[in-house]
């Protein structure tokens, strides 16, 4: 006698097997992903006594997956580690056991900019460095598609606190890099007896911190970026998830820097300048867009900082729009010093010519596109880009959204940079 089949209970059985069918490869490949990531550790020991930090960097992993690391010797002392420890061509190069190891250095936190002005600082009070100073950039040979699982934890004086650009876990730092195997860390640190405000501004999570008695104005920097932050999130969606603002007075040097998600800004700077531009607004700039020009092509990055700085506060209505033209007007007739726009690097009349040079390519956008577009399509092109920015890729990526060329962007009115074009075809 046949049996009959109950209604309802086929699928069940079928679903039942295939999830048991693919059970096995999924958590195979879990396995196999777990077996090609290896630990990495760094224990920052902070000395002010020696102005210096110690490191300890220490990876376990299950075999031979960090086969070697390398990275440049400058200034650092103390080095010693397990398995074998080399210094080669300037360079110390690093080959673990199979099961890891240890290795340790120590570095000066004292770094100086400028005259009796510094970048990185550590004395008995305070410190304010990155993390780049003490953890230089390493290189590593590993099995094919190892990933690293990196952290950072500091050893702290009493009392003292630290702001880093990481979300902390405990006493560890999780280190992440999109698209990076092995994620170091990176940005701007602060650290001793702190004030820190913090807020979530268009989604990112923003902290100010700075030494006590520093003089910083950590609530204006906030409201700034309340009124900017919104609007430079309607330009560029895909913003970080953090932003970290760090700021000290003396001895540090008396500007602005930025690095991977981070900011550092003297406290004596003010937020807003007389001529309408602002550091910290720059600043912010670099850290979203994350922009690097090609060799010579500086002032594209730097143009397009220092203009957005300018009119973002426009845009808020933090300028009005007098305000903004009159800034406009004072970046025009500083240009008039600049000899050349293609150098090295772009700071003083260079930067405002080519702050006149973006604002001039802006408005060929919005009359040619009758003001359905600006220079803010252009800047999705420019993140997408795989080199590094030069005049041909911010051409081509302006005429994309005009329509037409860019009569701003023409040889003629770059000066500086046929001869560097030159050069490069030459080579």
């Amino acid at each position: 006698m046949r049996s009959k089949s109950t209604p309802g209970k086929q699928p069940v059985l079928i679903a039942a097997l295939l999830l048991s069918a693919c059970s096995g490869p999924v958590s195979e490949s879990a396995e196999r992903n777990d077996d090609l990531q290896y630990r990495v550790r760094y224990q920052a020991n902070l000395l002010p006594e020696q102005q210096s930090v110690a490191i300890s960097m220490q990876v376990s992993q299950s075999r031979s997956i960090l086969r070697e690391m390398r990275f440049p010797a400058n200034g650092l002392t103390n080095i010693q580690g397990d398995g074998e420890v080399e210094r080669i061509d300037g360079d110390i190069v690093w080959r673990p056991g199979d099961k890891g190891g240890e290795l340790k250095w120590q570095v000066p936190l004292r770094n100086a900019r400028g005259q009796q002005t510094y970048d990185a600082w550590l004395s008995d009070d305070w410190g304010l460095f990155r993390a780049e100073d003490m953890i230089p950039r390493a290189a590593t040979r590993t099995l094919k598609s190892a990933t690293a699982e990196t952290s950072l934890a500091f050893d702290l004086p009493p009392g003292w606190s630290v702001v880093t650009e990481y979300a902390q876990t405990g006493d560890l730092y999780r280190i992440s890099r999109p698209g990076r195997r092995f994620a170091q860390p990176a940005g701007w640190i602060v650290t001793g007896k702190l004030g820190v405000r913090r807020d979530t501004i268009a989604g990112v999570r923003v902290a100010v911190a700075a030494p006590e008695n520093q003089n910083v104005r950590r609530m204006d920097m906030l409201a700034l970026l309340h009124w900017t932050l919104p609007e430079l999130a309607q330009a560029v969606p895909d913003m970080p998830e953090r932003i970290t603002v760090v700021s000290a007075g003396e001895p540090m040097w008396r500007g602005g820097l930025s690095a991977p998600q981070s900011i550092y800004v003297h406290a004596d700077r003010p937020l807003i300048s007389e001529n309408g531009t602002s550091t910290l607004v720059h600043e912010l700039m670099h850290v979203v867009l994350g922009l690097r020009g090609a060799p010579g092509y500086d002032w594209i990055v730097e143009g397009i900082a220092e203009y957005y700085s300018i009119l973002l506060l426009q845009r808020s209505g933090t300028l009005s729009n007098r305000r903004f033209e009159s800034a406009i007007s004072q970046q025009a007739e500083w240009s008039k010093k600049a000899k050349s726009l293609c150098a090295p690097s772009s700071t003083g009349a260079a930067t405002a010519l080519a702050v006149i040079t973006i604002a001039a390519v802006d408005a060929e956008i919005r009359a040619a596109t009758a003001g359905d577009s600006t220079f803010d399509d252009v800047l999705p092109t420019l993140l997408q880009a795989d080199a590094r920015i030069d005049a041909d890729i911010l051409r081509a990526a302006v005429s994309n959204v005009a329509g037409q060329k860019s009569d701003a962007l023409h040889a003629d009115r770059l000066p500086g940079c046929s001869t560097l074009q030159s050069a490069v075809q030459t080579h």
